[in-house]
């Protein structure tokens, strides 16, 4: 196949956008924005399948269709199909999308399952964009910290990625029980840190879910702005 353009008008939520896809060829690269999507989405509520190569699914609520529309345009060029709405159990309306089954996505399923059960991998690469999309996916806050919802993963899986969030990022954080499972907490005075790191890349639309109102810092006297850069194009 000789390399092209391609361009797409979708209609997204009501709206129509255009999408430009990369030029096609026979190998793909995956951007560092796509791959801090991929695996953010996949310490949160993202899931893949593989047979000879793998998919991701990405499926939110539709309450949360601003969110799976930012993460379709990031990787529209992995993508045949829009996000569609679909009922799910109950009144539970979802709206997702699926990536075509790609060999450039099948790394990150031999890092992240093992046996077929999602895992942490031990070869992690947690950047901010994506420790700010795995917050908008399973994040939530309390009075003053943040939480994590990580009781997808064994004890041992959170335990390495309170090891994993300390090295990296210097962000202190404890598990929590959580009726029968156990999931991150944020120690408080690792909330300035935590915030200031993701609020950079959390939408509009998602800012409710950080742990500080009105996107302030307070570090003992200090309280200092959190500047909101725009939203990934």
């Amino acid at each position: 196949m000789k390399g092209g353009t391609i361009g797409c008008r979708l209609l997204l939520c009501g709206h129509v956008a255009v999408c430009k896809r990369r030029p096609i060829s026979r190998v793909m690269v995956l951007t560092q924005t796509q791959s801090a999507i991929v695996v953010g989405s996949l310490l949160g509520d993202g899931a893949m399948r593989c047979k000879t190569n793998a998919l991701l699914e990405v499926n939110h609520s539709a309450a949360q269709a601003i969110y799976v529309d930012w993460k379709y345009r990031n990787l529209v060029d992995l993508v045949r199909t829009p996000p569609k709405k679909r009922n799910g159990n109950g009144k539970r309306v979802a709206y997702r999308f699926v990536t075509r089954s790609l060999p450039e996505l099948t790394p990150f399923y031999r890092d992240f399952y093992k046996g077929g059960k999602k895992c942490v991998p031990d070869n992690l690469e947690l950047t901010p964009l994506a420790l700010a999309v795995w917050f908008m996916d399973d994040g939530c806050k309390s009075r003053t910290s943040g939480y994590l919802n990580t009781q997808q993963f064994s004890e041992a899986d959170q335990e390495r990625l309170l090891v994993i969030l300390l090295a990296r990022f210097g962000i202190c954080a404890t598990l929590n029980r959580d009726k029968a499972y156990k999931r991150i907490r944020l120690a408080v005075r690792s909330v300035p840190v935590f915030v200031g790191l993701v609020t950079p890349y959390v939408l509009s639309a998602m800012r409710y879910k950080l742990p500080i109102a009105m996107t302030q810092l307070r570090d003992g006297d200090l309280v200092r702005e959190v500047h909101i850069l725009n939203e990934l194009e």
